[in-house]
């Protein structure tokens, strides 16, 4: 995908000002209500010194209360004007950050496959942020230098028009450094972002695997990879620095300095003849500060300007990304029966390599099937394709008797209840974690975690149904967790049910009571199951044993240990390490 230029990032954060367009223009009403405040302040200085200065009176004394007013005056429309843009950064900062989250909800598991999580959570916080700083305030110092310099110009010009002449000789200069510093930047600040975003991910990465780290005693190795980006992000945010440094307030100062020498030494050789007073130079000196202070405190932001744009390119990729997930039509079909039915499905991750080849299988209503192989063979992908998280290319996925595209996103996801492996639960509570913001009452939970044995523990902990759950759910055990994960399932009232290996993290006590509530779970659904040990899905209704993504036998138990093929290979293996263990 092409990256949009600077000024189509640019147009495209302002349509974000629409709904705010009137607190804005108050905004910049005030900004220019100051700007106009501020270049008074000089002309009742300049009129001070040639009038009043030797000759102080009532009308003195009234010019210089006049005079400090204007810098009171100026503060309090500065304030106002500065937290009315305030307030339109933060309020488009959370659109950004809607639309942002909004859209990756809508992701398909595919973009999620090749993107890191540290780096998704880095575009939606720190490049908004940055964002955030682009309209709080140096849009403003932008704006604001725009109406200083323009109103500062005019208000030279009428003055006296030799003088500006003089001090304009200097602005090609200004707009020439300005342009020369964008174009080496870019490219500086763009690796930086980057390599922000790469530590975000490594220290996301790391802290998510951190029992594996500590486990393999992999830390000296992280450490390292860490130190290494890290280091590089220095290099380069030192390399934006060194820009800053030789661009930005240096060049700008110097050119301010050489303003003042150019009118000094008019004044110094010209004054006299040119009819130039005390005053009018006084005033000149200070509005070439005027001209020259807003144009430093810009290139000085600049590079926060080009770290914003950078940052808002960034954000609008993830909110441009059209990899959703599989479409559905939003038809009134819904699952009755659960009747499942794959035609000859074929499918790939990457379009490259086949990952089930010409499936073909059948799921009665009620009956329980499972598939059984070994890793890589398609097992988990079968659910992929069922669960709509990934397109397939070829065949057809029917329930009951309708292709599945038939069906709304919301009918699936109410009829299908998935459990996994590693049963994933929420900070919250345990009532939050069984209703998963459903419409559910109290008794609905309870039944639903007294259904699949879960009851028996929740009991027993301090605030029962509103007991604290950690992250991930990490102050429960594997069993009690999968057991909280079974009473979600429950309580959404699935047709159909996917259990994912359900059973392979858990010991062999608990096990006992997870396969008495999966029996449980079972009863009037249809089921599919993956399944690692072959023992909990002896009484499936058929057995697939997948090879390579194709079905190489299928039966029930008793079927395919008489019939002594792979399927009997895989029982042998698994009942001879019971034995040894």
């Amino acid at each position: 995908m092409k990256k949009p230029n600077q000024w189509m990032v640019l147009k495209r954060l302002f349509s974000y000002l629409k709904p705010y367009k009137w607190l804005t223009a108050l905004a910049l009403s005030l900004l220019l209500l100051t700007t106009v405040v501020k270049n008074s302040i000089p002309l009742i200085a300049s009129h001070f010194i040639d009038h009043y200065l030797s000759n102080v009176n009532q009308t003195a004394a009234l010019l210089l209360v006049g005079y400090y007013m204007m810098y009171v005056l100026q503060t309090v429309i500065q304030y106002f004007g500065n937290l009315f843009f305030a307030k339109v950064s933060y309020s488009i900062v959370r659109d950004i950050r809607r639309d942002a989250f909004s859209n990756m909800e809508r992701l398909g598991m595919s973009y999620f496959d090749r993107t890191p999580a540290g780096s998704i959570v880095s575009r939606i916080t720190n490049d908004t942020e940055a964002i955030s700083e682009m309209f709080s305030g140096i849009l403003s110092s932008f704006i604001s230098a725009i109406f200083i310099f323009s109103v500062t110009l005019y208000t030279m010009l009428m003055l006296d028009i030799r003088l500006t002449a003089l001090v304009a000789l200097l602005l090609p200069l200004i707009f020439l450094l300005v342009n020369l510093y964008r174009k080496k930047s870019v490219a500086v600040i763009t690796k930086t972002r980057s390599l922000l975003s790469d530590i975000n991910s490594k220290l996301a990465e790391s802290i998510e695997g951190i029992r594996i780290v500590q486990a393999f005693g992999q830390e000296e190795r992280l450490k390292a990879e860490f130190e290494a980006i890290n280091q590089e992000h220095v290099v380069y945010a030192n390399r934006s620095m060194a820009l800053d440094s030789l661009f930005l307030r240096p060049a700008m100062s110097l050119l301010k300095l050489l303003a003042y020498a150019l009118l000094m030494a008019y004044f110094g050789f010209h004054g006299l003849e040119a009819g130039i007073s005390a005053g009018l130079m006084y005033a000149f000196i200070q509005y070439v500060n005027r001209l020259f202070d807003p144009l430093i405190e810009v290139t000085q932001n600049f590079s926060t300007l080009q770290t914003s744009m950078i940052s808002a390119g960034r954000v609008f990729d993830l909110i441009d990304e059209r990899n959703f997930e599989p479409k559905q039509e939003n038809s009134a079909a819904k699952i009755e029966q659960g009747i499942i039915e794959f035609r000859d499905v074929s499918f790939s991750y990457d379009g490259k390599r086949q990952i089930l080849d010409g499936i073909s299988f059948q799921v009665k209503e009620g009956e329980t099937i499972a598939f059984v192989g070994a890793t890589g063979s398609g097992k988990s992908s079968i659910i992929n394709v069922l669960m709509r998280f990934y397109e397939f290319e070829s065949g057809q996925v029917l329930i009951d008797g309708q292709d599945i595209r038939q069906f709304s996103q919301a009918e699936l996801r109410k009829k299908i209840g998935l459990v996994l492996q590693d049963p994933f639960l929420y900070h919250g509570t345990i009532e939050s974690n069984i209703k998963m913001h459903q419409e559910l009452s109290d008794e609905e939970v309870q039944f639903a975690a007294e259904f699949v044995d879960a009851d028996q523990f929740i009991q027993k902990l301090p605030g029962k149904y509103q007991a604290p759950v950690a992250e991930r759910g990490s102050s429960f055990s594997t069993g009690q967790r999968q057991l909280l994960a079974f009473a979600r399932t429950v309580a959404s009232k699935p047709k159909i049910l996917i259990l994912d290996e359900a059973t392979a993290n858990i010991d062999s006590e608990t096990e006992q009571i997870v396969q008495h509530s999966l029996e449980k779970m079972r009863k009037g659904r249809t089921t599919i199951a993956i399944a690692h040990r072959l023992s909990t899905i002896q009484d499936a209704n058929c057995i697939y044993v997948l090879d390579k993504g194709k079905i190489i036998e299928s039966g029930r138990h008793e079927e395919l240990l008489a019939k002594a093929g792979a399927y009997h290979k895989m029982y042998q293996l698994q009942a001879g390490m019971l034995e040894q263990s």
